[in-house]
């Protein structure tokens, strides 16, 4: 893949974890656990990224192997993995070409990233290769975000770029900035957006990266993406209030949902 095949790359990949910060509270790390304990393994992480969820399921002693279209971000995961004596089975392909040696029991596609497909061709042809890929009776599970209704506009400058991210660096405390600023084609349901990223020392922009306007994410209610799953040959589909433990069901109201389906038995 070239360049610009793939979106996580440059300072986008390399201070992804800094300025995700601490992520080991966070609701979604015991819910897809408990997912894969109930449906069984081996596992799959779809986007496992730096291997935030891949690497501590591994270190867990769960069968999990990972896929994200970053060959930057899988670099950083590889060397997370070695410094934590893992030897994680990551693939670099795109979600939508999936083709990897063995079938799951599990699949997960973690932190909305199914929403990054924003063709709707990609992202029928990525539900059918999650569910080829499933053995019978496995279960893909993901979660959705209608993100134009969780944006606080108030500490946007004039031009609508806000700072989404701001951690010193540790190796020398140069501050990395993050800013971004959206456009949102909300009756396609479509978010366009651009980044920039800086190094900040002794209050002096010394180092900086931009990220051009370009078509980011798709929003799904939650009648379309059970329609997903459904089209695709699953089961027993239902949705989750973002990520309850006791599995309470989405309400109409719910802005974060997680869908689960079934592969169809044998």
């Amino acid at each position: 893949m070239g360049q610009t095949d793939y979106e996580y790359r440059g300072m986008h990949a390399k201070y992804w974890d800094l300025l995700r910060g601490d992520t080991s509270r966070w609701d979604d790390r015991p819910f897809y656990k408990s997912i894969i304990l109930e449906s069984g393994q081996p596992a799959l992480d779809v986007g496992c990224g730096t291997g935030r969820l891949l690497l501590d399921y591994l270190e867990q002693g769960i069968d999990i192997d990972g896929v994200d279209d970053s060959p930057e971000m899988l670099a950083i995961c590889r060397e997370k993995a070695q410094k934590l004596g893992l030897q994680p089975n990551v693939y670099q392909q795109k979600m939508q070409s999936l083709d990897l040696p063995r079938k799951y029991r599990t699949i997960i596609v973690p932190s909305s990233s199914f929403q990054l497909l924003t063709d709707p061709n990609d992202a029928t042809e990525a539900m059918t290769r999650f569910y080829n890929h499933l053995e019978p009776g496995g279960t893909l599970v993901m979660p959705f975000m209608l993100i134009w209704e969780r944006e606080d506009k108030d500490d946007e400058d004039p031009e609508g770029w806000k700072m989404t991210g701001e951690r010193a660096r540790p190796e020398d405390g140069a501050l990395v900035r993050r800013w971004s600023r959206s456009v949102y084609d909300i009756p396609n349901q479509l978010q366009y957006g651009e980044g920039r990223y800086e190094i900040v020392r002794d209050g002096e922009v010394v180092e900086s990266e931009q990220y051009p306007l370009s078509l980011e994410t798709r929003s799904y209610t939650q009648e379309q993406a059970v329609k997903l799953y459904t089209e695709a040959g699953f089961t027993d589909v239902r949705t989750i209030k973002g990520f309850s433990p006791s599995h309470e069901p989405a309400s109409a109201e719910d802005t974060l949902f997680t869908v689960l389906g079934r592969h169809k038995e044998a």
